[in-house]
């Protein structure tokens, strides 16, 4: 949802434009439906598409039906959409638009040492280069 580092009420434009009767699959039920909300409120565009929102129980469920064409457009995470070959990123929300999406980790007290090793793992250069390959974008 996050990418580029754009004014949101100057330079993003809604792909929807191409798509006639579109209706693009979320709801604001899971934490990627908040944040399409969010997004799209602060875009001065929720009114006019909340009615064009097909329910959809994640955001792999969203992907899912625009990858076996029952919506012509997904609010979806973009590490998930680049995930998935079947389908195409055609815009990024710009990061400003929404909250910042943050996954935390946390090690338990009493756990292996292991999880302590991969703990720090997280925060290396190797891990953040897989992250990066795969379209997240670490902390810090």
């Amino acid at each position: 949802m996050s990418g580029c580092g754009c004014d949101p009420a100057r330079s993003w434009r809604p792909p929807w434009g191409r798509t006639g009767g579109w209706r693009s699959a979320i709801r604001a039920r899971c934490r990627a439906g908040r944040y399409a909300q969010a997004a799209l409120t602060r875009l001065g565009l929720w009114s006019s598409v909340e009615q064009r929102l097909a329910p959809a129980q994640d955001v792999r469920a969203a992907l899912a039906y625009v990858a076996r064409g029952a919506s012509p457009l997904g609010i979806v995470y973009e590490s998930d959409a680049y995930a998935d070959r079947t389908v195409r990123l055609v815009s990024l929300f710009p990061a400003a638009s929404h909250p910042p999406i943050v996954y935390p980790v946390a090690v338990l007290r009493g756990a292996s040492a292991g999880a302590s090793d991969f703990y720090r793992f997280l925060g290396s250069g190797a891990a953040r280069s897989i992250f990066a390959r795969y379209r997240f974008r670490p902390l810090g």
